[in-house]
């Protein structure tokens, strides 16, 4: 028996159990691997609706704002535009909301979108004209939009609203 305990002893020895790596010691050989990616330029545009509230009359201007969000790629340089609107003859300069009653989709209030506090700065969409120029950080990137309902002759009461399209260009 003594024969044979040894024998199983030895067979243990020389076995490499489920987990176990086996040592070598008769040289070494080695290879080496490319790890890549590639980062392209890239960019998103979200937006949040703009609000005006509710008035009797346009007899003075009415303002708000909303904002945009960008995220695009660090480093990568962009414009955001605003095109003039969803309403027939609107344009980025002079846009028009209409209105939403059925037998009122004829009446229109006119508006504008600008870069600034200061309503100075119309907000177009013809880039290195009256887009807003940026570079992207990686991150999300705000960005306002300021409106304003100049005085003009009211129309019949009514909810008025326009879909404006922004456009990141990269």
């Amino acid at each position: 028996m003594k024969g044979l305990a040894a024998a199983i002893g030895l067979l243990l020895s020389v076995t490499v159990l489920p987990g176990q790596a086996a040592t070598y010691s008769n040289g070494t050989a080695t290879a080496t691997f490319l790890v890549s990616l590639t980062i392209t330029a890239s960019c998103t545009v979200s937006a949040n609706a703009m609000a005006f509230g509710s008035t009797g009359l346009l007899t003075t201007a009415v303002t708000g704002s909303t904002t945009l969000s960008v995220t695009c790629s660090n480093s990568t340089p962009y414009n955001i535009g605003l095109n003039a609107g969803g309403v027939t003859s609107s344009t980025t300069t002079t846009r028009l909301m209409a209105g939403t009653a059925t037998g009122n989709t004829t009446s229109t209030v006119s508006y504008k979108l600008m870069q600034d506090s200061a309503l100075s700065t119309n907000w177009g969409n013809t880039q290195g004209s009256d887009t807003v120029a940026g570079t992207g950080t990686g991150s999300a990137q705000s960005l306002t939009v300021y409106g304003q309902v100049p005085t003009q002759t009211t129309p019949t009461p009514d909810t008025y609203n326009s879909t404006v399209t922004a456009t990141v260009y990269f």
